[in-house]
């Protein structure tokens, strides 16, 4: 079978039999498409019976070769190894070429976080809103202020429709990875930050998408590039670090959260991790902390 075929019908079964979400399937397009291109040019290879193992190595040391991280080629690699899976099954290869294949190590990297007091002065009722631009100001605000009270990621925020606050019961409902759905409770504050969002929402004129509760300022449902420059823009305002984006906000919820005697499960539920493995990375930062305040205050720390 041709590659280019064996992908597009891998992909296809991603979407319609393992219910994968659009952005996960893009991704494993991405992933495919790029390593088919790789051993098209460098061995004329277009069939998938001929991948050898060899074919593999030498297209992860290309891709490390290039400045591409660990962490993006086991990505790549993972994407290969469930395209082998379900090939293996339908019985168009008869070896699985990834089982001589070692993943590279991946460098222990502590998630980032911004100081809470420097998130506050983004998201404070008091914010000054120009009134040329208001909607836009009042939804930037809004956005830093669902991220670092929620923990969610920036597809499901671009994901929310307004039938998804429940102001009754205080939590929101969020679609997450592989289409799980969890409720994320929804502190007093954040309620008050969506009802006055809404307010300025229902006065900007057009609306395109009703549905949809994050619009821009053409009415139309916002996406994930936007949320990140919002973000960039918003964090650049308050901090050096030279990583600013959504995800900051994401660990900044984790790690603030644990800092203040959070339980690591109760942050894996609100977090929508699979495994507890995933959450515990945050354990990191809040221990640095704790001997941050030994090594000041016990009189033996020095």
């Amino acid at each position: 079978m041709y590659i280019e075929e064996s992908i597009t019908n891998f992909i296809q079964y991603l979407q319609v039999e393992k219910k994968y979400a659009f952005n996960t399937c893009v991704s494993y397009q991405n992933d495919l498409d790029q390593f088919a291109n790789f051993v098209a040019h460098s061995y004329e290879i277009n069939d998938v019976i001929t991948i050898k193992h060899t074919h593999i190595r030498t297209w992860m040391v290309h891709l490390m070769g290039g400045d591409i991280g660990a962490v993006s080629v086991n990505r790549k690699i993972s994407a290969l190894r469930s395209w082998f899976k379900w090939m293996l099954k339908r019985k168009y290869v008869a070896l699985n070429p990834l089982l001589k294949i070692t993943a590279p190590k991946k460098p222990k990297r502590l998630p980032v976080s911004v100081n809470g007091a420097m998130l506050n002065d983004l998201i404070e009722p008091s914010i000054v809103v120009d009134e040329d631009n208001a909607y836009c100001t009042i939804r930037d605000a809004f956005i830093v202020e669902i991220f670092y009270s929620t923990g969610i990621r920036r597809a499901e925020l671009c994901g929310l429709n307004v039938n998804d606050v429940d102001l009754q019961r205080l939590d929101m409902r969020v679609v997450g990875k592989g289409n799980k759905v969890r409720l994320i409770p929804m502190t007093e504050r954040l309620c008050i930050s969506y009802k006055r969002y809404l307010g300025y929402r229902s006065e900007m004129g057009a609306i395109v998408d009703h549905q949809a509760l994050i619009l821009t300022n053409k009415g139309k449902r916002i996406y994930p590039r936007m949320v990140h420059t919002i973000i960039t823009n918003k964090l650049s305002t308050v901090t050096t670090l030279t990583k600013k984006s959504p995800h900051v906000l994401r660990h900044s919820f984790a790690t603030h959260m644990l800092d203040h005697g959070a339980e690591l499960n109760a942050i894996k539920e609100i977090l929508g991790h699979a495994s507890l493995a995933a959450t515990q990375i945050y354990t990191h930062n809040s221990i640095s902390k704790l001997k941050e305040a030994y090594a000041k205050s016990h009189p033996r720390s020095t």
